[in-house]
C-alpha cells in the first residue's frame, strides 16, 4: 500500500522546504512581529493570532542562511508542535504537493545527526529538505523559550 505524505512547501532564498500539512494549521500574511526578551536567538519574536501569543521561527537562522529584511510579501505558516503553536517566517508558501512516504529518504541516510531535518524528498525539479518542527529547538531553547513567554504577560 503506498501512503502519501502531503507537505506544504515554502521558500527561502529560492531554496525549497517542507513540513507536513497534518502539522500546519494555517498560512498567513506577515503581520508585526514582537521581540520576546529572553527567548532563544532561534526566535524572532511572537505575533497574536485570534488572541493566541504565538512564538515565530528564524529558519534562516537554524539553516545558517544570510538574514534579510522581512519583507510584506513574506507570509508566516502557522504549525502545531506537540507543545505549542508556532509561527515560522517564508518568503513563500507554494501549496501542497502529495509525496509519496517510501520515497522519502530519512536524514540519517544522509547525515547521521541531522537535526532539524525528517527527511529529503526527491523531486523532479530538485530536492526539498522536510522539516521536523519537533526538533526545531533543542531541549535549552525549548526551555528558555518557555520561560520567556511565562515571564512576558502580554
Amino acid at each position: 500500500m503506498n501512503s502519501s505524505n502531503p507537505l506544504v512547501i515554502f521558500t527561502l532564498d529560492d531554496k525549497r522546504y517542507a513540513l507536513s500539512l497534518f502539522a500546519v494549521e494555517r498560512v498567513l500574511r506577515i503581520v508585526e512581529i514582537v521581540p520576546l526578551p529572553k527567548a532563544p536567538e532561534i526566535v524572532l519574536g511572537v505575533v497574536n493570532i485570534q488572541g493566541q501569543i504565538v512564538p515565530v521561527f528564524d529558519v534562516r537562522k537554524r539553516f545558517c542562511l544570510p538574514q534579510r529584511e522581512m519583507s510584506l510579501s513574506d507570509q508566516l505558516i502557522v504549525a502545531r508542535t506537540s507543545r505549542r503553536a508556532v509561527a515560522l517566517l517564508a518568503d513563500t508558501v507554494g501549496g501542497v504537493i502529495e509525496y509519496p512516504e517510501q520515497k522519502t529518504v530519512p536524514a540519517e541516510m544522509i547525515l547521521p545527526g541531522l537535526d532539524y531535518v525528517k527527511g529529503v524528498a526527491k523531486l523532479d525539479d530538485g530536492l526539498i529538505l522536510i522539516h521536523d518542527l519537533e526538533t526545531f529547538l533543542s531541549l535549552p531553547e525549548d526551555n528558555a523559550l518557555e520561560n520567556a513567554l511565562k515571564t512576558d504577560q502580554r
